[in-house]
């Protein structure tokens, strides 16, 4: 494939770069799969191999690929650490982040909500998948998570009895649904906790929690997820890192 830009379009380095994000939108790489060489594409694309490298080095940074020492370059694929250190912002009061255990307390289809519709761009009427689980730190039930997905995407999922769904939903997505989450969308705002809320929480109703309204979409921008997490900060706190 040769590549040709007009004087004042955008640069050649950009285009590589979208070239190769379709390329894993498309599913011609799959997360996990290593990517040609620099020099392999630069002479697929008849392009420098310097220019090959900068639209790599972009999307190492945007996290859509990632570079390992001695082996290649890899497209980005979940696990714990990426969940962790991509995705969870809630630390405790000394600054350490620990993945939460969880558990499921419901895995069910239901028709959207007038909502759920507009975040998740549904046609009225759609299905969502509504997965209700609580997530402990340090053995302590800190977070309720309420989760909708569009049905049409995850096969049979809330069929049936989900059991208890994995810790990682993200690594699930992607292993069992192909699936992948790139970046996501938060809102926050302080809410009070219902009698639901403080039962399930240990707390008392009307305790102050922070609400996490997150909508994950796919490097295609696709939303894919839209979940609330209602979270007890007495002894934790959010915390993001601004570049």
């Amino acid at each position: 494939m040769v590549l040709s830009i007009a004087k004042g379009s955008i640069p050649l380095y950009m285009q590589i770069k979208d070239l190769l994000v379709a390329r894993v939108t498309e599913g011609e790489w799959a997360p996990g799969d290593i990517i040609p060489s620099e020099m392999q594409l630069a002479r697929e694309l008849n392009v420098s191999q310097g220019t090959v490298r900068k639209a790599i080095t972009e999307l190492v940074e945007n996290n859509v690929l990632v570079r390992r020492q001695g082996r290649g370059t890899f497209v980005a694929a979940h696990d714990g650490d990426r969940a962790l250190f991509h995705f969870f912002h809630i630390v405790n009061d000394s600054g350490t982040k620990i993945l939460p255990e969880s558990k499921t307390l419901s895995c069910r289809r239901k028709r959207a909500s007038r909502q759920e519709v507009s975040k998740l761009k549904l046609p009225y009427g759609a299905q969502v998948v509504c997965i209700e689980r609580i997530r402990k730190l340090d053995d302590q039930p800190i977070i309720i998570e309420t989760i909708i997905l569009p049905a049409e995407s995850f096969g049979d999922l809330g069929k049936r009895q989900a059991g208890n769904l994995p810790n990682t939903l993200y690594e699930l997505y992607e292993t069992q649904f192909g699936i992948t989450i790139h970046r996501a969308e938060e809102q926050l705002r302080a809410v009070a906790a219902t009698d639901r809320d403080a039962s399930l929480l240990g707390l008392d109703a009307g305790t102050p929690l922070l609400e996490i309204e997150r909508t994950a979409l796919t490097l295609g921008g696709t939303p894919v997820e839209l979940r609330t997490s209602r979270c007890n900060t007495s002894r934790h706190y959010y915390q993001n890192t601004v570049l």
